[in-house]
């Protein structure tokens, strides 16, 4: 997991190949902007889904691992508190793998909580538990699907 702000992006471009194209993409965007929805920067392997939910309790929000996608997770219009856990501690499936959405969900609870602002950007990798979208109200917020 990696949370910094979209400024010091470029220090983590060479952790994967497909990195600099999302990072260069959420720099150069007026991510207020953007208009709900999916917009493909290289097919499947990359792609931006743009959303707005309801904000949830820690104890209502799910977590949730994937297998083929890292996420870039970056809350656009209020600061969101994201919950995470080693992937590999998990023990309480909710729903087992969704291949057509890759995604797992599980009764387990976050360990840590980090605190997200509006632009800045935490980082799941398929090794990480993950528990988005803890707010207040609505929140719209880009989540980079990128193919490992």
């Amino acid at each position: 997991m990696i949370l910094d702000t979209l400024d010091n992006a470029g220090l983590y471009e060479f952790i994967h190949p497909r990195f600099k194209q999302a990072f260069d993409f959420l720099r150069k965007t007026d991510l207020v902007a953007l208009p709900l929805g999916k917009i493909e920067l290289d097919g499947t392997k990359l792609f931006v889904n743009v959303v707005e939910i309801t904000g949830k309790s820690a104890d209502v929000a799910r977590m949730e691992t994937h297998n083929n996608y890292i996420d870039i997770q970056v809350p656009i219009s209020a600061l969101e508190t994201m919950g995470w856990i080693a992937g590999n501690v998990l023990k309480e499936v909710t729903e087992p793998y969704i291949a057509d959405k890759d995604v797992s969900f599980f009764a387990d609870k976050a360990t840590n909580f980090i605190v997200v602002q509006p632009l800045e950007f935490a980082v799941f990798f398929p090794s990480d538990g993950h528990q988005p979208g803890i707010a207040e109200g609505n929140l719209k917020k880009i989540i980079v699907k990128v193919l490992t």
